[in-house]
């Protein structure tokens, strides 16, 4: 029985110092070894064998960064105003051994320094200066943290001012001040917006008023254009117009003397129209009487003597014109079926062609010079060399009396005999115009 005994409890001694001889380290942390008081090493992450009633471990340590808020401290400004900062640290532990040696309690030693620091720093700045340099404070507060805390085995790696807060009075007067500044910035910028749109308004009245000048502009032109092609087509139609009655005037006078030459008008005829028509010379409102001259019978006589041939009994005895057959096709034919159409005409339907393609043309595009120089006048179609001109039976042009110039007949010969001395003729008598 008591050798039972002695073997539970050697085992149990045995279990105790193989459990007093591991040490097991997480990953993150590092533990201080000590043996018989002294430090010997440090270790981490792993199992870590130690010698049972020697070696032990002091203390276990987070090699991990910290971040460390610190409550907020008061600090005096270079205008003597009192703000509380709070700060935020960012640490790792770079040396175990040291941060357990080097100092009591490292935390509180970052947040005693951290705190002289921030006092030393702020207080060579004004208020101003202090809510707008944090990332100066920043920086000034990591390097001099960092330097005083390597010989503790510590790394600062950032310093950061979590909240700057200045007396109450102090934050109202800043912000009315803030206010006074929004209220000035508004203004301001509403009244450069005013400004920028009314310069913008003005460049739009300025385009404005450009585009409708330059739409009055084109108009004008257009109009003047219009106006112009217009004027040239009137003064074309004009002139095509007047070539047309002169033609139309030329061909009637060639019908008429056709008719003339192929009904065989006499003088006695011609004398008893004339006779015929003088009641109706005096029907004129204007008129109260009319005379017959007295020297009618002479004038037949005269015209007689020209127009007539005396025979051997001293009889003037009118002969007709021999009529050719063209003058007979001319009296004969009716050639109004094309009165109103131009294109039986090639001089007309030029005329009108010229006369579209001048008023087409742009009106900075002048006639050119050889166009002008071969372009047929009008004139010269209308009258050549003093003599009307127009188209004859046969399709050549011939010469016509103008209105107002004696025109040249040609009478047929008719016998005519003329009455005695003194004793006028009478109509049914011998020697009177129209008897044989």
């Amino acid at each position: 029985m008591p050798l039972t005994i002695f073997l539970i409890v050697l085992f149990l001694f045995i279990i105790f110092v193989i459990f007093r001889s591991i040490a097991l380290i997480p990953q993150g942390e590092a533990a201080v070894i000590e043996r018989l008081g002294t430090y010997t090493r440090t270790v981490s992450g792993g199992i870590t064998l130690l010698v049972p009633f020697v070696d032990r471990v002091r203390e276990r340590v987070d090699t991990r960064e910290r971040v460390v808020s610190f409550p907020p401290q008061a600090v005096i400004t270079q205008d003597n105003l009192t703000v509380a900062i709070d700060t935020v640290v960012t640490f790792q532990i770079n040396d175990p051994a040291r941060a357990i040696y080097g100092v009591d309690n490292y935390i509180v030693g970052v947040e005693q320094i951290s705190t002289a620091t921030l006092r030393d720093v702020v207080g060579g700045m004004t208020l101003e200066e202090t809510l707008t340099s944090r990332e100066t404070i920043n920086r000034r507060l990591r390097g001099e943290l960092d330097a005083a805390t390597a010989k503790w085995g510590l790394r600062i790696s950032r310093v950061e001012l979590k909240a700057i807060d200045p007396p109450p009075s102090i934050q109202q007067s800043m912000e009315m001040q803030m206010k006074a500044d929004r209220e000035k910035r508004a203004m301001i910028l509403t009244s450069e917006g005013r400004r920028e749109s009314d310069i913008k308004t003005a460049e739009g009245e300025k385009q404005a008023r450009i585009l409708a000048a330059e739409g009055e502009k084109h108009a004008a032109i257009l109009a003047a254009e219009a106006e112009r092609q217009a004027t040239i087509l009137r003064a074309e139609g004009e002139r095509a117009a007047k070539y047309l009655n002169a033609q139309g005037e030329a061909r009637a006078i060639q019908k008429v003397n056709a008719a003339i030459k192929t009904s065989g008008v006499t003088p006695e005829l011609l004398a008893f129209q004339y006779l015929d028509k003088l009641p109706q010379i005096a029907e004129g409102k204007g008129s109260s009487m009319w005379m017959i001259p007295s020297q009618f019978g002479d004038a037949l006589e005269q015209f007689a003597k020209a127009y007539a041939k005396k025979d051997d009994d001293g009889v003037f005895r009118y002969e007709a014109a021999l009529v050719d057959e063209e003058t007979k096709d001319l009296a004969g034919r009716e050639d109004t079926d094309q009165w109103f159409e131009t294109a039986q005409d090639p001089e007309i339907a030029r005329a009108v062609a010229e006369a579209r393609a001048v008023a087409n043309k742009p009106v900075d595009s002048p006639l050119d010079e050889q166009e002008e120089r071969e372009k047929p006048a009008i004139s010269s179609r209308v009258k050549r060399n003093g003599d009307a001109v127009g188209p004859s039976g046969d399709g050549a042009s011939r010469p016509v009396a103008m209105p107002g110039e004696p025109h040249q007949q040609e009478f047929p010969q008719v016998a005519y005999e003329q009455p005695p001395t003194g004793q006028p003729g009478q109509p049914g008598q011998p020697g009177f115009p129209g008897h044989q």
